[in-house]
């Protein structure tokens, strides 16, 4: 992940400020000097503040957690839009709707009517309605995919959200705040960065400015989501591994067929082995009746002599 030179920020304009007249006095660690009453942003502490922003992005990314990219001004929509997309998170880039956070409920009945529609249309055999009424309702569906087709495929509420202007996203950013999500902000000079926890001090006027940022982070959530595929493929692995073993354990085992009966030289061939044993067992130690009547026979010899 190639991280972005000082060269290139200064290019894209991220350490341009606004006028002295317009400026946060909280912003004031971020600021590195003042050149014709404009303030110029520290470029250190915007590129530590990316960073941390990032460890922190890819942290939820590779937990499975969802980020909303918000930005409806004019020179932030489609890069936000087209970074958004490219790794698979929501977005919000037409306008934000009061309630879209703390009213979700509304907000997907409003999807699935536009779902709806988009059955409604592509249905060849809906011959029933008019030319004006599908007018009206390709009409609508535009409106609705304009508005939220970004968040179409969210379910739920996202983990986390990313803001382009907190001044002029406040409606979003109060949203999140009471819903307790976690917030990402690119801030300029004229905003309040205490009110986000990862706050990016940065130009957010200039389209270059914010594509650079968004398009950095979006690397960290793309490293996120590969380490999240990594570790599911060798879970993956690691079960089908065991389901193995354990049916190869369970197996029966193998059974061989019922032996045959003997031929009839099988006795003799046993009468072999057991002349042999005869031949080599020791030999019996003599009766006891036999040895008296050896020594009473010894006895008698002499008493004759």
């Amino acid at each position: 992940m190639a991280k972005p030179t000082y060269k290139q920020l200064l290019d894209a304009g991220v350490h341009f400020g606004h006028l002295k007249r317009k400026w946060n006095p909280k912003m004031a660690k971020y600021i590195f000097t003042m050149r014709k009453g404009i303030h110029i942003i520290d470029l250190n502490r915007s590129l530590d503040e990316m960073d941390r922003a990032g460890r922190a992005m890819k942290a939820l990314a590779r937990s499975g957690k969802k980020i909303l990219f918000v930005a409806t001004k004019k020179q932030a929509r489609d890069v936000v839009a087209e970074i958004a997309r490219d790794v698979n998170m929501p977005y919000v880039t037409d306008r934000w709707l009061g309630g879209m956070l703390t009213n979700w409920q509304t907000i997907r009945r409003s999807v699935r009517k536009m779902q709806s529609i988009d059955s409604m249309l592509s249905d060849s055999s809906l011959s029933s309605i008019t030319k004006k009424e599908r007018l009206m309702l390709t009409r609508e569906r535009e409106k609705l995919e304009r508005v939220l087709g970004g968040i179409s495929e969210l379910n739920r509420v996202p983990t986390a959200i990313f803001m382009v202007d907190i001044t002029h996203e406040h409606i979003a950013l109060s949203e999140s705040k009471r819903l307790g999500l976690r917030t990402f902000a690119m801030v300029d000079t004229n905003s309040d960065p205490t009110t986000v926890d990862f706050p990016i001090p940065a130009n957010d006027d200039a389209s270059k400015a914010i594509e650079i940022v968004v398009r950095y982070l979006a690397e960290w959530i793309k490293e996120g989501l590969a380490e999240r595929n990594t570790a599911k493929a060798e879970e993956d692995a690691r079960e089908e591994k065991g389901d193995q073993e354990q049916g190869r354990a369970s197996a029966p085992s193998f059974v061989g067929p019922a032996p045959t009966a003997a031929p009839a030289s099988a006795p003799a061939a046993a009468a072999a082995p057991a002349s042999e044993l005869a031949a080599t067992a020791p030999a019996e130690a003599p009766a006891p009746a036999a040895t008296e009547a050896v020594e009473a026979t010894e006895a008698i010899e002499p008493a004759a002599e």
